[in-house]
């Protein structure tokens, strides 16, 4: 079908008639089983899914930049009923087919704009959202103007004290475009997260070892002030740990097991 940026097509999985994958331009954007909507077919999404399981339980507040077929936001849905989610593709025409395919939640549970995601991103109100997730491509890489300074910022800025960024960057040896965004979220979201468990990389073994092209997912976590913590001097109850065994376990217990890089593994992968 011809959309707005070139043209979008459905492929029926031959095994699992109910399982189809839309293509955008040639390229495989979302898996989705028709018949669950909790099913994540894309690795990088089992491991975002993995990071959120750890956050407390209740529905959530999710932003989605580059929604496609909305596989993402069908799964936190059925994992959380009554979210409130918004996705933003740039694409008007391929939000408007996989509404009418997908059996996607109904506004307000799943609001879809057809807008840049940086355009929309800026326009979004401080501290709006439990989480947001970038999965946006040109080609095979996040446009420049969604990986840099100003996006880690305006992340930051909508994100929820506690709140969750998970950022899909496809990369390829040596990891250049990873190494350096990490760096990036490291000014955004403080000069502690890494120490304090708030900044995180998480790929299969065979991508941060340097062997091949593929996602790695970056993980950043706004700090709770001081005076939003408990009596206790606990960290607030919705402040995601990444030095957590329970997170790295689920991530060793994927059906394509995934590591995590925190603390000293993950200054020593950012380099300098």
């Amino acid at each position: 079908m011809p959309i707005d940026t070139g043209t979008a097509r459905v492929e029926r999985d031959p095994d699992h008639p109910d399982r189809v994958t839309l293509h955008v331009n040639g390229v495989p954007s979302s898996a989705l089983d028709l018949e669950d909507p909790g099913f994540l077919a894309f690795e990088y999404m089992q491991q975002m899914a993995a990071v959120l399981a750890g956050m407390p339980d209740g529905p959530l507040r999710v932003l989605h930049l580059g929604a496609a077929g909305c596989a993402f936001a069908r799964h936190v849905e059925h994992e959380r009923p009554d979210s409130r989610q918004l996705g933003v593709d740039v694409d008007a025409r391929l939000l408007e087919l996989v509404r009418s395919w997908f059996a996607l939640p109904r506004s307000p549970r799943l609001r879809l704009r057809a807008d840049d995601a940086g355009h929309a991103l800026a326009s979004l109100a401080p501290g709006s959202f439990d989480v947001v997730v970038r999965d946006v491509f040109a080609g095979d890489r996040t446009p420049d103007h969604l990986a840099d300074d100003a996006f880690a910022a305006a992340a930051h800025r909508v994100l929820r004290p506690g709140g969750v960024l998970l950022a899909n960057c496809a990369d390829r040896p040596p990891l250049s475009l990873a190494r350096r965004e990490t760096a990036t979220l490291a000014e955004a979201f403080g000069p502690d997260a890494a120490a304090d468990g708030r900044l995180g990389v998480v790929a299969e073994h065979a991508v941060l070892k340097g062997r091949r092209y593929g996602n790695v997912v970056l993980v950043a976590v706004r700090a709770v002030p001081d005076d939003a913590r408990d009596g206790s001097g606990e960290d607030a109850a919705d402040e995601v740990d990444l030095h957590d065994a329970g997170l790295a376990r689920r991530l060793r217990s994927l059906p394509v097991p995934a590591r995590l890089l925190v603390g000293g593994e993950l200054r020593k992968f950012t380099g300098a």
